[in-house]
């Protein structure tokens, strides 16, 4: 064990070797006199687990007092803090058992916070108080949020690539280049969601890349545009087929129509013509019989009825 913080016999306060704060040994070697407040940014990724660490005294320092104080995006602050003579420890419930000590604050000062969330975002103080004057070293903790990426074509040559729920904002850019418009929309729990539109009716490209960057990482996704050309053509000619194919269909319809009725009318025509010439034929019957001698009624031939 590698002692960060020389105190009294009353506490004695050991450092893993492994921990996070290793780094801060090299503060209490090269500083014999209180330091000056230091404050320092801090990302962390939702989920994951946070070290916050407390300045290094010096070996000869005497620790009379150890505080957290923690103040969260719009909240009150927040203190906890341990008391090496009486072994006091205050853990108060604002910290909602996810701000912790890392261990028992008489060996080790440092804070945890398991499963980092949204919430957590905020400003984080240890003060050390010793005989000799007061350590403090600050933290400004801020959550990141990976953004769920999706990429989308729209209607006219348009790709929409989005960003959602990310904190910070992401940031869009497209190959290749063209028309972009970005839109951002901010939720209650601070994430962003960025909408960017690419539309190049000019390009001849055949795919279009969107390259979404954020602290977390970056993540690109590609559309081809190609396809959905070939696509959107192919549905263009299907449809003018069948267009022509019920346009033919119209014709027929109404050219069998017409045929059928000059048909109707043509019989009708053939009907009444054969049936004037029976009447004609009959009158020269008629005639031919009554100028003869013998001519009279009785000899007349019969009317000849037509059967449909």
């Amino acid at each position: 064990m590698v002692p960060v913080l020389g105190i009294e016999p009353r506490a004695s306060f050991v450092l893993d070797s492994n921990s996070s704060c290793a780094d801060e040994r090299q503060m209490a070697q090269d500083n014999s006199s209180p330091l000056a407040e230091v404050n320092k940014s801090l990302s962390v990724q939702i989920g994951e687990k946070a070290i916050l660490c407390c300045p290094v005294l010096p070996p000869t320092s005497k620790l009379v007092m150890i505080a957290w104080e923690v103040i969260l995006r719009g909240k009150l602050l927040c203190r906890l803090s341990y008391k090496p003579d009486t072994k006091e420890t205050a853990t108060p419930s604002c910290t909602n058992g996810r701000i912790t000590w890392a261990s028992r604050p008489d060996r080790n000062p440092h804070l945890q916070i398991d499963a980092v969330a949204v919430t957590h975002d905020g400003l984080y103080s240890c003060d050390i108080v010793t005989a000799d004057g007061n350590y403090r070293l600050g933290y400004n903790l801020q959550v990141l949020v990976p953004p769920e990426v999706t990429l989308t074509r729209g209607k006219n040559r348009t790709v929409v690539c989005e960003a959602v729920a990310g904190k910070p904002a992401a940031r869009i850019s497209w190959t290749p280049q063209g028309h972009c418009t970005t839109e951002k929309e901010w939720s209650d729990n601070d994430t962003v969601t960025v909408r960017s539109t690419w539309h190049c009716p000019d390009s001849n490209a055949s795919a279009v890349t969107c390259l979404v960057s954020h602290l977390t990482g970056n993540r690109s996704l590609s559309l081809q545009l190609s396809s959905g050309t070939r696509t959107l053509r192919s549905s263009f000619l299907l449809f003018i087929w069948y267009v022509k194919l019920v346009l033919f269909v119209v014709i027929l319809i109404i050219l069998g129509f017409a045929f059928f009725k000059r048909t109707k009318k043509c019989r009708k025509c053939k009907s009444e013509n054969l049936e004037a010439n029976l009447d004609l034929m009959r009158e020269d019957t008629k005639a031919a019989i009554c100028n003869q001698p013998s001519c009279s009624k009785s000899s007349l031939p019969a009317p000849v009825t037509l059967k449909p």
